[in-house]
């Protein structure tokens, strides 16, 4: 599949909360879905689910899910499945309700696959070309659900920053879908990662979309903890990889300068270099410099100690062995029980009183779930953070006296 329909073209239109269901329709039009992705066949929309509370750029929008179903529907995919992937650290059956996913999908009778579920049937996967990193990292085989192969798929994700991989897009989408709990192992090695799952993508999948949305757009240490910006603007290619640059380029990093978008353009996935990607709808020269930046948390800062710094010697221990939850507990204390009440509500709070939240407001109920503190939940993790801090400390101290 290194050479389909819409490869090297990305259609972007700016957007209002009056005309964005329309709009969707015209990005993907412009952007030839229907060339894209047979009709004969189940069509699969991979929701992204960052959070399992909304935050504005952390997760596919409502909208979004709304405006691709509709177009589908009427362009004669009626055959339509959401897909759902959870991971240690988010909820999905809060974050769909939560992030107003399952009021769209409910609407529309569109039904969902909840792969973490025990009925689904993981296979192993064998691949065509030698992988970059995925056997090294599963010896054992590379395991993928049995109920994505020979479906289409459409990728649903936002315009953000992501800690680990600069920004996050189309192909890192795919991480939670075709990955099972175990991806977390793969942190190390991400960019080749995502990489090798765009080349079994493009195996499995007869057709391969994605229509990304950035009405609000997330800058910083993302995927959850961002600063959120009203960008208005929708993104749509068959082509992972020139999607993901074009995000990249918008969001003010040279799209080439990101790993897995320079490899997956080498190897002739896609279409990473901006000079070479046809843009059609919006013309890109309009738009200003937004001057996003990669940052870490405390979480994604000690994690990179682990896999890139003088914990490296520990990882498998911290993180392929029983020990493995403490990282998970890390990443929950920082984001739901510090970041989010002390930091993220009141980013929340601004971000219902703009355009784009007062839409969000208008699906389901009105309701809008920002969680608090509970003062028993800050106790058990400040008290689990101390016993925390200090085995990495003690780590780092072992580690110090093994290099000298």
């Amino acid at each position: 599949m290194s050479e389909y329909p819409g490869k090297g073209k990305v259609a972007v239109l700016k957007t209002t909360p009056e005309t964005v269901l329309d709009d969707i329709e015209r990005v993907m039009k412009l952007a030839d879905f229907e060339a894209a992705l047979p009709k004969d066949m189940t069509t699969g929309l991979k929701i992204n689910i960052s959070w399992q509370t909304w935050y504005p750029a952390c997760s596919s929008t409502p909208w979004q899910i709304e405006g691709v179903i509709m177009t589908l529907r009427q362009s004669g995919y009626q055959d339509l499945v959401g897909i759902h992937n959870d991971t240690v650290v988010v909820d999905t059956s809060d974050g769909e309700r939560n992030n107003k996913h399952r009021y769209v999908t409910d609407h529309y009778n569109v039904p969902c696959l909840y792969l973490y579920n025990q009925e689904f049937e993981w296979i192993e996967y064998i691949p065509k070309k030698p992988f970059l990193v995925l056997d090294k990292v599963y010896p054992e085989g590379v395991f993928i659900p049995k109920s994505l192969v020979g479906i289409n798929m459409v990728h649903l994700p936002t315009v953000k920053t992501h800690v680990f991989t600069t920004i996050t897009g189309a192909m890192k989408n795919a991480f939670g879908g075709l990955l099972h709990r175990n991806r977390h192992w793969t942190h190390s090695v991400i960019h080749d990662t995502l990489v090798d799952l765009l080349a079994i993508q493009q195996d499995i999948h007869p057709g391969l979309f994605a229509v990304m949305d950035g009405t609000f757009a997330g800058d910083g240490p993302g995927p959850r903890a961002m600063r959120w910006h009203e960008k208005d603007i929708l993104l749509a290619s068959a082509d992972q990889v020139a999607i993901d640059a074009v995000s990249a380029r918008l969001q003010g990093f040279n799209p080439l300068g990101i790993h897995f978008i320079r490899r997956a353009h080498e190897l002739g996935l896609g279409v990473g270099n901006p000079g070479q990607i046809e843009i059609v709808g919006y013309d890109l020269e309009q738009e200003g410099p937004w001057g996003f930046v990669q940052e870490d948390t405390f979480a994604s800062w000690g994690q990179k100690l682990i896999y890139h710094g003088p914990l490296k010697p520990f990882e498998k221990l911290l993180l392929q062995s029983p020990l493995v939850p403490w990282s998970y507990f890390a990443s929950n204390f920082y984001h739901n029980v510090y970041w989010y009440p002390f930091v993220g509500r009141e980013r929340v709070a601004a971000a219902l009183q703009t355009k784009w939240g007062r839409l969000f407001q208008q699906y389901g109920d009105g309701t809008v779930v920002m969680p608090g503190m509970e003062p028993k939940t800050v106790m058990q993790a400040a008290l689990g953070m101390a016993v925390l801090a200090a085995g990495v400390a003690g780590l780092a101290y072992l580690a110090s006296r093994r290099r000298s």
